[in-house]
């Protein structure tokens, strides 16, 4: 019951019942990227993802994302860019968990460039 609950009223749980029902009555299946995320189009040119875990719009690949935003350039047709050994892959934004970047994340302490005058 409570995931049906979730399908139909909880956005960020995935797809929600109307999405799943417009998804399967107008979207055509354009593609899939290399983290499991699902491109359709309607007939009318209206774009979206059905991500596979997690919905966060960082989690789209630059192979999908001129698509997506409907921006033109030559990795639009082939969806699929060459990686070289050098390229890290790609993640998605890690704001505000444990692997987010801090310059001082290692230091137990922040050391202060100066003193205070006051005591």
């Amino acid at each position: 019951m409570l995931t049906l609950f979730k399908k139909i009223f909880i956005w960020w749980n995935q797809d929600t019942l109307g999405t799943k029902l417009k998804t399967i009555f107008s979207g055509k299946l354009v593609g899939i990227d290399s983290s499991g995320n699902k491109y359709y189009e309607s007939k009318k040119g209206k774009r979206w993802v059905i991500y596979n875990d997690e919905i966060d719009a960082s989690k789209i690949p630059n192979e999908w994302y001129s698509w997506i935003h409907f921006t033109k350039n030559k990795i639009e047709n082939t969806h699929e860019l060459k990686k070289y050994d050098w390229q890290k892959p790609h993640k998605s934004n890690q704001t505000g968990t444990a692997n987010a970047y801090h310059p001082n994340k290692d230091d137990a302490q922040i050391k202060k460039k100066y003193t205070s005058w006051k005591n």
